[in-house]
């Protein structure tokens, strides 16, 4: 059967009402857990296997994977709305999102974020049905030198993030991996930094940092300024974006969607480090990027692209190879198994009807992702339009709430009040905190790839220069390190030449 009678076999299975039924709930449910702080995808999908385990194999695949893209949606609600981002791969948006927030432009930032998921996510179905098989077997050939390579080029973009003063995002970005060193060692086990608090064996999860340094800090933030001031005011006509956001996005949700996907690809890099690179990317090529971090469209639009293309990209090798791309599809392929169906390169031939219909049902999800939230915005409007004297307390029942579900430990309650605490001095003296989340949340996967590339050549740092794709990769950071200081001094070695008399 061809490309398009597949397609055709799978949209029939997809477009029975069981299976439209369980795509609407999972894309729901998925908003909802990407909604709430602490309950990260992979937690929301795990939650949801016993219901799958009652259904037919294509529909509980559908209702998961519909969680799982919902999820990455989901998380952009409370990121934009309250400035907490529902997982680490929403962190990104709260720099710009939140900022138009509060110029009274919540709805258009929720809207191209919409559009910009449905778009990316839609595309990065295309890619899955039209070359999944080679893709994944190229990204699997990404053993433990390039993945380092790969993070080491995402935390020397880290300084993109600073919206001000570069050294500071450095400082930043050097506190999150040290606090990232807390806990067991990956390799050989012992404890390091906890200093005899078992609370700590488990390291500092960043949920924990997340929620405090985005959440509670803005909630001490308005404390202290705009505790009395008037509510946020958003006209309800005309939030969508409009012709001119339009021709600023559609390049970010491009780059965004492409750069995710194959982000997403890579084992064990998830939403997170594509959000990263994609925003960094606009840093680097956008042509507003020296306005990034103050409230422009395209800082939601390449971010949210980008992990919805992930959540796709992460599917690539799992159904293909049996290999998860992320911890969410590290779920799934449990459900997979528990229902008698082994991923990898048969699953085509021997489960046509399981990868058809999900596929098609990845269509179907996000069609109605889009069309639940676009006539929902001017309800998720209204949520900056409370008056923060009631918004506050709210914001920290979920904040608390969030917290203690991570692992119910009151240890992570306190942790997240003081993280809150030393998060609005930080705020207050310009010192940026998305550099220190996304350190934390890179930098002990760097170490670990680090290392285990080390075992591989009895360490011997050459490995890295001897594959061309760490290779490569190295030699971006290097790049992404030199050349913005060098065209500045090269910039302004013009402008002395063009400023002396002759």
């Amino acid at each position: 059967m061809d490309l398009i009678g597949n397609l055709a076999h799978g949209f029939a299975i997809a477009f029975t009402p069981a299976n439209l039924l369980f795509a609407l709930i999972g894309v729901t449910l998925g908003m909802i857990v990407g909604a709430l702080p602490g309950i990260n995808p992979s937690g929301g999908v795990a939650l949801l296997l016993p219901v799958g385990a009652a259904l037919e194999p294509a529909t509980a695949i559908i209702m998961l994977a519909a969680t799982y893209y919902g999820a990455m949606y989901g998380g952009t609600l409370t990121a934009v709305m309250v400035n907490i981002p529902g997982d680490s791969a929403n962190v990104v948006t709260t720099l710009d999102g939140h900022a138009m927030a509060r110029r009274g432009q919540a709805g258009k930032a929720l809207g191209i974020a919409a559009i910009g998921s449905f778009i990316a996510g839609t595309a990065s179905v295309v890619a899955l049905m039209v070359a999944g098989p080679p893709l994944a077997d190229w990204a699997v050939r990404f053993g433990p030198p390039e993945f380092f390579a790969l993070t080491l080029l995402g935390l020397t973009l880290l300084t993109a993030l600073s919206g001000g003063s570069r050294a500071k995002a450095a400082f930043m970005g050097v506190l999150g991996l040290l606090i990232g060193t807390v806990g067991i060692d990956p390799i050989v086990g012992q404890p390091r930094f906890a200093f005899g608090d078992i609370n700590l064996l488990n390291g500092i999860d960043f949920l924990v940092v997340i929620i405090g340094l985005f959440g509670l800090a803005e909630v001490a933030d308005l404390l202290a300024t705009r505790l009395h001031s008037a509510p946020i005011k958003d006209k309800l006509r005309g939030i969508l974006p409009d012709r001119e956001d339009w021709r600023h996005a559609r390049a970010p949700i491009a780059r965004g969607s492409v750069v995710g996907f194959i982000a997403g690809m890579l084992p064990g890099s998830g939403g997170t480090l594509a959000s990263l690179l994609a925003y960094s990317l606009e840093a680097r090529v956008g042509k507003r990027r020296d306005r990034l971090g103050t409230g422009i469209i395209e800082g939601v639009a390449a971010p949210e692209s980008a992990n919805n293309a992930a959540a796709t990209g992460a599917m690539v090798p799992m159904l293909t190879l049996g290999i998860p791309g992320s911890g969410t599809t590290a779920v799934m392929l449990g459900g997979l198994l528990l229902y008698g169906i082994q991923p990898g390169p048969l699953l085509i031939n021997d489960h046509p009807d399981i990868f058809w219909g999900l596929v098609a049902s990845m269509y179907v999800g996000n069609l109605l992702l889009l069309l639940i939230n676009l006539p929902a915005l001017p309800l998720f409007v209204r949520v900056v339009q409370v008056r923060p004297a009631t918004l506050i307390p709210v914001v920290v029942g979920i904040a608390l709430a969030g917290t203690y579900s991570i692992r119910n430990s009151l240890f992570d309650v306190a942790l997240v009040i003081t993280t809150g605490a030393v998060g609005y001095l930080l705020r207050r003296f310009g010192y940026p905190a998305a550099p220190l989340v996304l350190a934390l949340v890179l930098g002990p996967l760097a170490e670990r790839s680090l290392r285990q590339s080390l075992q591989m050549s009895h360490g011997n740092l050459s490995i890295l220069m001897e594959r061309p794709v760490a290779l490569i990769l190295l030699l971006a950071a290097a790049a992404a390190l030199l050349l913005p200081p060098l065209l500045r001094l090269t910039r302004t070695a013009r402008a002395a030449r063009s400023s002396t008399p002759r």
